[in-house]
């Protein structure tokens, strides 16, 4: 068997399956902590306001430019 089609049939277990997606599952769920922290930090009206990832980068994007034009006067 070629290295490729060894690393195929490894990734078609169960085992090598239910562990990737545990990883994953891990990954996502920081993924999702680190984006709820960032939301914590941005001003928003109202402040509970729900924001799609989209709209939480957009938004930091703004208040950092913000803050730069702060500093800068």
């Amino acid at each position: 068997l070629t290295r490729e089609e060894r690393r195929r049939r490894r990734r078609a277990t169960a085992k090598y399956r239910t562990a990737h997606a545990t990883r994953e599952r891990i990954r996502v769920e920081a993924f999702n902590v680190a984006f709820g922290e960032l939301r914590r930090l941005l001003p928003t009206l109202p402040p509970d306001k729900k924001l799609s990832k989209i709209e939480i980068l957009r938004l930091a994007i703004c208040y950092i430019s913000y803050l730069n034009h702060v500093l800068d006067v």
